[in-house]
């Protein structure tokens, strides 16, 4: 195990805020936005990220961020964001903020970590966004798997043609097949840590993909 992941998870249960989580993922060679977390009005005036951006709050305490109203989007100078930050530090008083630097929208996936009662630790790959609950398009193996599961898993989804250039999208099919595989590997090294991991929006471009949010429950 990388030694940075063994210190993270030493002595941990339960959620990890989201910087954690995509710290972990860039670990295993998983893209993810760009941030930096910030405490203070002075950390804004450090910030390196280009605009827009997104605030949000950082907290292994809230994995629910928009239910408590903790995320705003599409943030596009400075003094609009030192004015959210300032709204958010009166609503989280004692927790980390994050900026992150929006992307581009993309075609939108799911990918996951799931403990089923039966099979044990499962990975999944889905259709994402905001339809992920109203189809379920989603397909499961378990972990591990080999790059043959991995792209018979994407060619199981009913939405697969928004990989394959519906309507002109141009998404990389190949990056999502990645992405799977890479997700079951890091399964399989943390399978006595993992109880379930979140991965949407993933957006898959023509060249590249990028997790955009992520959420990892501990045992």
């Amino acid at each position: 195990m990388n030694p940075a992941v063994k210190t993270l998870l030493e002595n941990r249960n339960g959620a990890l805020a989201e910087n954690e989580v995509k710290d972990l993922l860039r670990t295993y060679g998983i893209p993810t936005t760009v941030y930096q977390l910030v405490q203070t009005e002075k950390d804004l005036e450090r910030l390196s990220l280009r605009f827009p951006v997104a605030l949000k709050v950082c907290s292994s305490k809230i994995l629910h961020k928009t239910d408590v109203g903790g995320v705003r989007l599409n943030i596009q100078k400075k003094d609009e964001l030192k004015k959210t930050f300032q709204e958010f530090r009166l609503k989280f008083p004692s927790e980390d903020l994050l900026v992150d630097q929006m992307e581009e929208k993309g075609v939108e996936i799911i990918v996951g970590l799931v403990q089923d009662p039966t099979f044990g630790l499962t990975v999944m790959c889905g259709i994402g966004g905001i339809f992920t609950e109203l189809y379920k398009d989603v397909s499961f193996r378990v972990v591990p798997i080999d790059v043959f599961d991995a792209a018979q898993m994407v060619e199981e989804l009913a939405g697969k043609q928004l990989l394959e250039g519906f309507r002109g999208m141009k998404a990389n099919k190949q990056l999502v097949v990645d992405v799977v595989l890479k997700v079951s590997k890091l399964g399989e090294e943390l399978i006595d840590h993992v109880d379930q991991m979140d991965l949407n929006p993933v957006f898959v471009y023509e060249n590249r993909v990028c997790v955009v949010d992520a959420k990892l429950i501990l045992k």
